[in-house]
């Protein structure tokens, strides 16, 4: 089983787009498995294997739902703050293959350097860590 970490943040474009990667990738739904995590707020993650604050994050359930109904395996993990530690730390308790991350636009400059926390991810996975663009509705 191949699983991919999904880590989205608050935008539906991006937590689309990161879904439609996966579903884009050439193998059937039934050999991967996605976690989808968002990093809570400590106040918000009173008990890990509580998901309910989880789920109430609009991008977190677009995603799993994407992912769902087409026929993927999606568990849903509360990630830490600050993110990109979080993040790294997911893909290592989840023993995951891939990490797929979502990106902004960017200026012709921006693009040289990503985002701090996908800037972090990036050279500190030890695991292959795509970045994708948004999807629109």
């Amino acid at each position: 089983m191949y699983r991919i970490l999904l880590p989205v943040d608050t935008d539906p474009d991006r937590a689309r787009g990161q879904a439609a990667f996966v579903e884009d990738m050439p193998t059937d739904a039934a050999n991967i498995e996605v976690v989808v995590t968002h990093a809570l707020p400590p106040d918000d993650v009173e008990d890990p294997e509580d998901l309910d604050n989880l789920t109430d994050i609009e991008t977190v359930t677009l995603a799993r739902d994407y992912l769902e109904e087409r026929g993927y395996d999606v568990t849903l993990a509360a990630g830490r703050l600050p993110p990109a530690d979080g993040i790294l730390d997911m893909a290592e308790d989840h023993d995951v293959d891939q990490i797929v991350m979502g990106s902004r636009k960017r200026s012709p400059t921006g693009k040289v350097i990503f985002g701090s926390v996908s800037q972090q991810v990036l050279l500190e996975s030890p695991v292959p860590v795509t970045i994708v663009g948004t999807q629109l509705a």
